[in-house]
């Protein structure tokens, strides 16, 4: 597997995991937390029996890479595990269920039909482990998740890991966890330090152009490009492949075939550059990329923490850029603000854009209409309104403005 030393999440996670304590844990992207939970796990059930430990992940493409690692930790041990999750059919996983596994990885999702089929029970469970909570949060998994907490047996061992804990996620722990050991390392807003990061200012117009122009200059050895929307992916996969560079893409409305053969062929460097939404953020661990390219700027910015973090993983460096145009000035600060930091202006001095013709202004124009009718909506969040104390006074009085553009008082 190539550990010689651990890492500090797993130094301080596997002592009490394999104590059989709780865990509620949190740290960078790309420290080792796979192995920090699916080491003791290993330990702990020993020998193949029933199926005594579940895992959670929040996309599909989490639960196969886990399941994956659990395998290859595994492959001197007779353990059998299992990944279930949605877009594929279910003759596999029933064929594995009815042979018996001792490890399932599983969506929410697919997990709870299997639950509804009765291809399987979870009364046997002895660890369950709960896997970028938050990001079962963003995608509403938390009622799902907190369902199937409750099909498990109370005197069970949970392992928590989570890179931020609201309040929704500190509901959900405290039902779910008893008295648990908290290992966190490093600040979850904070980016790794094996990552240099900086933004590029440009028109919206002249995005494409400067992306391809910082391909062009940079000796990358493979490079993620995060866009904001599916369309947005496509296109610029499209234009890439023009341009004679090997893509992969990867989002939502792509079958589980192309997922993973999009995920295999970046890995094995059939393709140099990946174009993908927010899907591939958190958790996919994909060796040697040594670049990370926002080419949308993150609605949120703890997606910029995750984004990023698909460079500089194990130690390794990386570089990741970010174009920013007019229009993502509030974003940008609201990222600084979350991270702590002022990111770096750059400036790629060969990048001189030649004059767009009025056809071009009208369809990169038309471009950005379709792009903004896909984004989806912002989540409203309920707020409890301030009420004033004195709600009789407030009531009675008002104030306005009159013609010449002072405020005055009146009586109602």
């Amino acid at each position: 597997m190539g550990y010689t030393d651990p890492s500090p999440i797993q130094l301080r996670s596997i002592p009490p995991a394999l104590e059989g304590r709780d865990l509620i844990g949190s740290a960078q992207t790309g420290t080792g937390k796979t192995a920090a939970f699916a080491l003791p796990t290993l330990q702990r059930l020993q020998q193949h029996g029933r199926l005594r430990c579940l895992v959670l992940e929040p996309t599909r493409e989490l639960a196969a890479q886990v399941e994956t690692s659990f395998r290859n930790i595994g492959r001197f041990t007779d353990l059998r595990v299992a990944a279930l999750f949605g877009g594929v059919g279910y003759g596999n996983q029933r064929k594995a269920l009815q042979q018996g596994i001792d490890i399932a990885v599983a969506t929410p999702g697919r997990l709870e039909d299997h639950l509804k089929q009765r291809t399987m029970h979870l009364r046997d469970i002895e660890i369950l482990i709960l896997d970028e909570v938050d990001r079962m949060l963003d995608i509403g998994f938390l009622p799902v998740v907190k369902r199937i907490v409750g099909m498990c047996p109370r005197n069970r061992q949970t392992l928590f890991f989570s890179a931020t804990v609201p309040p929704e996620i500190a509901d959900l722990a405290n039902f779910a966890l008893r008295n648990p050991v908290r290992v966190e390392i490093g600040a979850s807003r904070s980016v790794t330090s094996t990552v240099t990061h900086g933004i590029y200012t440009v028109a919206q117009s002249l995005k494409f152009d400067l992306l391809q122009a910082l391909l062009a200059e940079t000796d990358f050895q493979s490079v993620i490009i995060f866009t904001r929307t599916k369309h947005g992916a496509d296109k610029i996969a499209k234009k890439l492949k023009v341009a004679n560079h090997t893509v992969a893409v990867l989002h939502s409305n792509r079958s589980q075939n192309q997922r993973i053969e999009a995920l295999e062929g970046f890995k094995n460097g059939k393709y140099e550059v990946m174009v993908a939404t927010d899907i591939a953020a958190r958790g996919i661990d994909i060796a040697g990329v040594s670049h990370v390219i926002n080419y949308d700027i993150p609605e949120h910015p703890e997606d910029y923490v995750h984004r990023i973090g698909r460079t500089g993983r194990a130690e390794k460096v990386g570089d990741a850029f970010t174009l920013v145009t007019h229009d993502d000035f509030k974003k940008l600060r609201a990222i600084e603000r979350f991270i702590g930091q002022k990111i770096e202006v750059l400036r790629l001095e060969s990048f001189k854009p030649a004059a767009m013709t009025p056809e071009q202004k009208q369809a990169a124009k038309e471009e950005q209409t379709r792009e903004q009718a896909e984004r989806p909506a912002p989540q409203q969040h309920q707020q409890r309104r301030h009420r004033p104390k004195n709600r009789q006074h407030n009531r009675n009085k008002s104030s306005f403005v009159n013609a010449k553009g002072e405020r005055n008082r009146r009586l109602r």
